[in-house]
């Protein structure tokens, strides 16, 4: 992209330059010449970015209903995106991994209650992620308007 910021700069110098040296009556054809080099460029990077919006909509498409979309497309972080097998997979083997050593800490100074206290704050963590990745806050989301050109 500096290399082109480079290009234009020289056209801008030469055009410029050019008035120096052809005049004042000169000048409308000199602006327009320059103008209609800047609006090349502007045409060119917007049909690149139309195109790859495109690409991005048809891999998308492609992927089907079920697929979760890259932050970038979705507009949101990954929270608005469907958790994925791996994502919920991992969590679930992480909340099982550490109940481990949760229930030993609880009954170790608590007793049976230690431990019924950490297991239903394992199982409430699970299902508020279970909940939120699952589709039960989702109904918001659908709510949201979705920018004419993501249509």
């Amino acid at each position: 992209m500096e290399a082109r910021d480079h290009e234009l700069k020289r056209e801008l110098a030469a055009t410029l330059q050019a008035r120096g040296e052809l005049g004042p009556e000169y000048e409308s054809a000199l602006v327009d010449s320059f103008l209609e080099k800047v609006e090349q460029r502007l045409d060119s990077t917007m049909d690149r970015r139309v195109r790859r919006h495109l690409a991005e909509q048809q891999v998308t498409a492609a992927r089907g209903p079920g697929a979760a979309r890259p932050p970038s497309a979705a507009g949101v972080g990954t929270a608005g995106a469907a958790a994925g097998f791996g994502e919920r997979f991992g969590f679930a083997v992480v909340s099982l991994v550490l109940a481990v050593p949760l229930s030993a800490i609880g009954v170790v100074n608590a007793g049976i209650e230690g431990l019924v206290v950490a297991w239903l704050g394992i199982v409430g963590v699970n299902a508020v992620h279970a909940a939120h990745y699952g589709g039960l806050f989702r109904q918001r989301e659908r709510r949201r308007a979705v920018p004419e050109w993501q249509e």
